[in-house]
């Protein structure tokens, strides 16, 4: 018996992006994704492990070599619009909020569970992490193109900032692709 399920989702890729090594997050819009194990080559995010940081400091002191469970930003068009919605803007640029993976279709995105997978028509694979909870680097992205907005993004994107994923199988990822949602077979959590 799989562990993993099949569901009747799918998203569409309606827009990739790579994210270069330095200081920003601001994504440039590209066609194809080539993704190892990695991550994608020549990205910020790069790494089949990374150092840690805040976001795990009860469990490690920061900058502790961990494994990198974050060579991705994968987020819905959907939730996407309904932040700009919220926001008071027309359109959210992916390219403002780091997005690797922008998908349509499926609902309720950013709450899939961690340990899904996403597979493309290739064969290629993410692994979901968990959710990505808003912070101020967006902010500071759509404040340098449309002042006075970016303070608005973190409380806006609150619960539909998507998901951080990994590379279980390297492949390529293209605009038009659909990936397939496999969620754990398994009841949730009841301490």
């Amino acid at each position: 018996m799989p562990v993993l399920r099949e569901t009747e989702f799918t998203g569409e890729v309606v827009w990739l992006g790579h994210v270069p090594v330095g200081g920003s997050i601001r994504a440039q819009a590209v066609d194809v994704l080539d993704l190892g194990f990695a991550g994608g080559k020549g990205e910020r995010h790069e790494g089949e492990n990374r150092a840690s940081c805040v976001r795990v400091k009860n469990l490690y002191p920061e900058g502790t070599e961990i494994r990198n469970v974050r060579q991705l930003s994968v987020l819905s068009a959907e939730e996407m619009d309904a932040t700009a919605k919220e926001m008071g803007m027309d359109r959210l640029e992916p390219a403002f909020l780091g997005v690797s993976i922008l998908l349509r279709g499926i609902p309720d995105f950013t709450h899939i569970p961690p340990s899904s997978r996403l597979q493309a028509p290739d064969g290629a694979t993410i692994t979901v992490d968990m959710e990505n909870r808003p912070c101020v680097l967006p902010g500071r992205e759509i404040e340098a193109d449309q002042p006075g907005y970016g303070a608005a993004f973190k409380p806006a994107a609150q619960g539909r900032r998507g998901v951080t994923a990994w590379v279980e199988r390297p492949g390529q990822l293209r605009l038009g692709d659909r990936m397939t949602l496999f969620v754990p077979d398994q009841r949730a959590w009841a301490p």
